[in-house]
């Protein structure tokens, strides 16, 4: 009996937190579980400096997205070259994943929707409605709505709404 594996799954580096890091996803969104924890063996922990018997991976779903997580030191960190998008269907989601992600964090919210978790993994998280505004082809529309995301933190529906009216 073999194991099905999604195609492509996102491989996180923390430093030391990738366990913490699982479970407080997990907590996070529905449909969400830890699946594998492996541990540094005497010969992994050897080759790589980690402690034996400390964390190594950590496989996880977030909402059905299978997702894995390495212990693997302080070699690489978190930019927002990469990021992981959270499509939502109202504002009280928005808010929800917005406040929930930033839990712990040190105020690192950015622009149009983006934001970074205690752990420096950086989220966006945006309606479902925003692409389809942004593509409507009124371009006077289009402009609006862009120049109206541009000046938010968290995304807020209304205004966006707003500012596609005219």
């Amino acid at each position: 009996m073999s194991t099905r594996f999604q195609r492509i799954t996102p491989f996180l580096w923390f430093d030391h937190q990738a366990e913490e890091a699982a479970k407080f996803y997990v907590s996070i969104f529905p449909n969400s579980r830890i699946l594998t924890t492996t541990r540094y063996t005497a010969a992994s922990a050897s080759a790589s400096g980690r402690a034996e018997g400390s964390v190594m991976t950590v496989d996880f779903e977030l909402d059905g997205q299978a997702i894995a997580a390495l212990n693997g030191g302080p070699v690489f960190k978190f930019n927002e070259a990469l990021s992981l998008v959270v499509h939502c269907r109202s504002q009280e989601e928005i808010d929800h994943y917005w406040e929930r992600l930033l839990e712990g964090a040190a105020d690192k919210s950015g622009q149009c929707g983006w934001l970074k978790d205690r752990f420096g993994l950086s989220w966006q998280v945006v309606p479902d409605e925003m692409i389809p505004m942004l593509t409507s082809g009124d371009a006077a529309s289009v402009e609006r709505v862009h120049a109206a995301i541009m000046g938010m933190k968290k995304i807020d529906v209304n205004e966006m709404r707003r500012a596609a009216a005219g």
